[in-house]
């Protein structure tokens, strides 16, 4: 559908949609870039300020994954106000508030509809200088692959929904949830990287996939090194794997190669829809221990997965 739609060009676009980037960015002086992202989606917890909070966290996410900082953000509200009291829409609002204002951005507004089902988000304007915008396309080989959040929050939704995940694991999912990435964003650009994303709804294999197909390499992800939240593993081999998460594998199969050790529910979980998710970080061989060393100083959590290998362009090799 989207190749009908005519590609804008302009000397100043600088990232548009053409690498399914994380956000679209524009330059406005010699010195100074916007960066311009939505997000909005239903509700994956029962606590609406949480909920609040968790969409928040993801829809600034974007702005981060580019390098930039946040700067304005305006709520994106679908309300059933005739099945639901509006002290829910109160408490998600001020979760969403509570999220931006630690940011140190400001909430300056926003649009709500009537709608049969709740969703809530934020369209998210961020800064930026223009030579220091990171994208998805500047993996090359040699670099080490570094991934700063534990996968299965798809998982846990599907778990919460039916009653089946375990008080602590829900809220150790809640807890990455909520975390914002602004420390390994401001961390990338003092230590300097080759490409970034964030993981959310295309899973770890969907994003990674775009990381290659962007920057024309092929990444092999150790599926070893790969952090999960605790007790996902178990709820995914109960079958609480979300239909999207299944999506995201039967899309990536035709560029994914799953060598014969690999636990096949590990390539379940790499693919799992995630929310709010860490961010993937392709960093040079001679620049990685800089980068180690900077995200432990500001006590982001950070796993070496793998790294970016010669090979056909477009294509993701998953070793034990």
């Amino acid at each position: 559908m989207l190749a009908e739609l005519p590609i804008v060009e302009h000397p100043d676009l600088l990232v548009g949609r053409c690498n399914a980037d994380d956000a679209g960015v524009v330059r406005i002086r010699d010195d100074l870039a916007v960066i311009q992202t939505l997000d909005f989606f239903t509700p994956i917890v029962d606590d609406p300020r949480t909920f609040g909070r968790i969409a928040a966290a993801n829809s600034l996410s974007d702005v981060y994954a580019m390098g930039g900082a946040p700067l304005t953000a305006m709520n994106i509200v679908c309300f059933p106000r005739k099945k639901l009291p509006l002290d829910v829409l109160r408490d998600v609002l001020l979760g969403g508030h509570e999220v931006v204002e630690q940011a140190g951005a400001l909430l300056v507004g926003g649009h709500s509809v009537e709608d049969p089902e709740l969703k809530y988000g934020l369209s998210v304007t961020g800064i930026i200088h223009p030579d220091r915008v990171i994208t998805n396309a500047g993996a090359r080989p040699g670099d080490r692959l570094l991934l700063t959040k534990p996968l299965g929050t798809g998982v846990l939704a599907t778990a919460i929904k039916g009653g089946m995940a375990p008080r602590d694991v829900e809220a150790e999912a809640v807890r990455w949830m909520i975390t914002l990435n602004k420390d390994a964003a401001e961390v990338m650009q003092e230590v300097g990287v080759n490409a970034c994303t964030d993981i959310t709804g295309f899973g770890l294999l969907g994003h990674a996939l775009e990381m290659a197909c962007a920057s024309g390499v092929t990444l092999r992800i150790d599926a070893s090194r790969v952090p999960l939240i605790s007790g996902v593993k178990d709820l995914a081999s109960m079958g609480m794997i979300p239909a999207g998460s299944f999506a995201n594998r039967k899309f990536c199969e035709r560029a994914v190669t799953v060598e014969d050790k690999v636990d096949p529910l590990l390539v379940d979980l790499f693919a799992d829809a995630q929310t709010s998710g860490g961010l993937l970080i392709s960093v040079a061989e001679a620049n990685a221990a800089n980068l180690h060393e900077a995200l432990e100083r500001r006590r982001v959590s950070h796993h070496e997965i793998g790294r970016v290998v010669d090979g056909s362009p477009g294509r993701i090799l998953v070793g034990p």
